[in-house]
């Protein structure tokens, strides 16, 4: 069957013959006899006890954006930020040292270099591309290197063949945030990554509606992580959540590619704004990282990154002057999105370390939705003045 095509297909319904799984909005299970019970809480028979620790919807999505990322297992969390810390937590321990990008979401920059410190957990923030450049920063301690691709929000590339390679070679583990691109655009574990995390917010949500995260990698790391990290953790997500991302699920195709042939023209019409200093899209001929993008994305994808050249005073006038455009720190939604990052998302992060990084005090975050484009642009050139 094809990609798109399994996107779309939905499970058989083991109750009623319903043509969409019911939502199972239930705290526990009941168990036929005290022997099941015992059998379920030991892990010899498949059925659900209680739904923090596993729930019929939950468990359909899972299953469902392993298939899509080509992974073997899934877990599926409440929010982004409890997929990538439940993930981080479950794959280090005291003593262990990341290699983490210098381009990366302001939460996650703030979670490796804080909060993990009180672990015992060093990190090491390093701006690299491909295997070569990553490899000096990597020490006999170093247990994970973590990154996004493309970044958030310079939309920076990394090479994760090479980064996969070299990881491999020195026995470390890759984890990259594949949430800018979703697995329609992008498979981080055929370039050989070993997990893979999503806010599943955005694009495999794509409505707005609700917040949630996902985790996908082989058995051998997915089970341990079930049980030591979810489990405990409780940062579960609910039944009615994994029912609606299963329902955005089907649609994301459709959604992707209407957002980026937006998104492409957009692009190339403010690159040829006189307001603007800077135009960062994979779909630009400019973009730095093309022959990155070419070797591992089915395309650019729908978020814009952009600088205008008055500076931090210009992002806030443009935040303050659109209408159709919607001022909101999110992505991935069908309506399009639009946000300051060194006053809103980014703030967190030191100013020295975000310009260090690319992320300059005049920079906006443009996540294109699927309005007419005509539309898009009226509004967006008319607030650009």
């Amino acid at each position: 069957m094809k990609y798109n095509s399994n996107l779309v297909k939905v499970n058989k319904d083991p109750g009623h013959g319903s043509h969409i799984s019911p939502v199972y909005m239930t705290s526990t299970f009941v168990f036929d006899n005290a022997e099941i019970g015992a059998k379920r809480f030991a892990g010899e028979d498949p059925g659900f006890m209680y739904s923090r620790l596993g729930n019929p919807n939950v468990r359909e999505l899972e299953e469902k954006v392993a298939a899509l990322e080509f992974g073997e297992g899934c877990l599926a969390f409440s929010s982004g930020m409890a997929a990538i810390t439940g993930c981080l937590l479950g794959l280090l321990q005291a003593g262990d040292h990341v290699v983490a990008h210098t381009a990366l979401y302001g939460a996650t920059h703030a979670f490796l270099s804080k909060t993990v410190k009180k672990f015992g957990i060093d990190v090491t923030f390093a701006p690299f591309k491909t295997g070569e450049e990553l490899e000096p920063h990597v020490t006999d301690r170093t247990k994970v290197i973590y990154f996004e691709t493309p970044s958030n929000p310079t939309l920076s590339l990394v090479d994760m063949t090479s980064v996969a390679a070299v990881a491999k070679q020195k026995g470390v583990l890759t984890v990259v945030d594949n949430t800018f691109l979703s697995p329609y655009l992008q498979n981080p574990i055929r370039c050989g990554i070993d997990i893979v995390v999503h806010s599943a917010t955005k694009y495999l949500s794509g409505h707005g509606y609700l917040i949630g995260g996902l985790v996908i990698s082989r058995k051998d790391i997915i089970d341990p992580m079930r049980k030591e990290v979810q489990k405990t953790m409780g940062a579960n997500l609910a039944p009615m959540d994994a029912w609606l991302l299963s329902q955005g699920i089907r649609t994301l195709h459709v959604r992707l590619d209407r957002a980026q042939e937006n998104a492409q023209i957009l692009a190339e019409r403010l690159e040829n704004h006189k307001a603007i200093e800077r135009v960062y899209f994979p779909g630009l001929s400019s973009f730095e990282d093309k022959q990155i993008m070419e070797k591992q994305m089915r395309g650019p994808g729908a978020m814009i990154s952009f600088v205008l050249k008055e500076g931090y005073e210009a992002g806030v006038t443009l935040m303050n002057s659109v209408n159709l455009c919607t001022l909101a720190v999110s992505l991935g939604d069908v309506g399009t999105l639009i946000q300051h990052p060194a006053s809103m998302t980014h703030a967190i992060i030191p100013k020295e370390e975000r310009e260090q990084a690319g992320i300059h005090d005049g920079l906006v975050r443009f996540s294109v939705g699927i309005e007419d484009v005509e539309d898009i642009w009226n509004d967006l050139e008319s607030a650009l003045g």
